[in-house]
């Protein structure tokens, strides 16, 4: 084998691993909410919980599940890999808060959900029949960097809850270290396949993680007692 070639197969060795870490990682995440829904499961009613970062989450995965297809970016299967996965837990959370949801909270969300549905159908409809690649990839991969950086307005929020605090109370260490690791492993994956629709807003979301970590091990050490919980306000 030449070196070109044997270079050729390390870049694509890399890059698979730094993909399947990013899927890793990820699950990680997906089933972090699992005791969240065990106590509403249990309680049967979803008392001052909100469904809305589900809802996020859901419309988040299905525009970069959409962006992963190979009729759209063909070579990141692993990009659909991962969303595809993550679209069927929170359809899971969201199907159980339903379920448990007082009947007002229930057509809220009953109502949300179709709504992401028809987003989800209008952009997979306008890319299909508007664009032709390259056009598609870019076209999907806008909407995928949109979607990507409004989701880190919650990293946002715990990063200024954490300061005006200065307490990690509401910043769980290993949640925070499992955002970091996914958000460089697929800055990483980008990189490798010369993608900036999946390195940059995942740059931004390792450097957010660097910042969390860096918050953590700074108020760690010095923590106040505990306070009331404020995830029930916005989990």
């Amino acid at each position: 084998m030449s070196l070109v070639g044997e270079l050729h197969s390390v870049y694509s060795i890399c890059s698979f691993a730094a993909g399947i870490a990013g899927n890793l990682f990820a699950f990680v995440l997906f089933v972090s909410p699992i005791p969240t829904f065990r106590r509403i499961i249990r309680s049967k009613s979803t008392e001052q919980f909100s469904g809305l970062p589900y809802i996020y989450a859901l419309i988040n995965c299905l525009i970069c599940l959409w962006y992963g297809t190979p009729i759209v970016s063909p070579g990141i299967i692993l990009v659909f890999t991962v969303n595809s996965v993550g679209a069927v837990f929170q359809l899971v959370y969201i199907t159980i808060f339903i379920i448990h949801a007082e009947r007002s909270k229930k057509l809220k969300m009953l109502g949300l959900l179709l709504g992401v549905f028809a987003v989800f159908a209008a952009i997979v409809a306008i890319s299909i029949y508007l664009f032709e690649p390259p056009s598609r990839q870019a076209f999907v991969g806008y909407l995928s960097v949109i979607s990507l950086i409004s989701m880190f307005a919650s990293p946002l929020f715990i990063i200024n809850l954490v300061i005006k605090t200065k307490s990690v109370e509401y910043m769980p260490f290993y949640l925070s270290l499992a955002t970091f690791l996914m958000s460089l492993s697929f800055f990483a994956y980008g990189m490798f396949k010369n993608d900036p629709f999946i390195s940059v807003p995942n740059g931004i979301g390792a450097i957010l993680g660097v910042i969390q970590l860096v918050l953590y091990f700074r108020y760690s050490k010095s923590e106040e007692e505990p306070r009331a919980p404020l995830l029930d306000s916005y989990a």
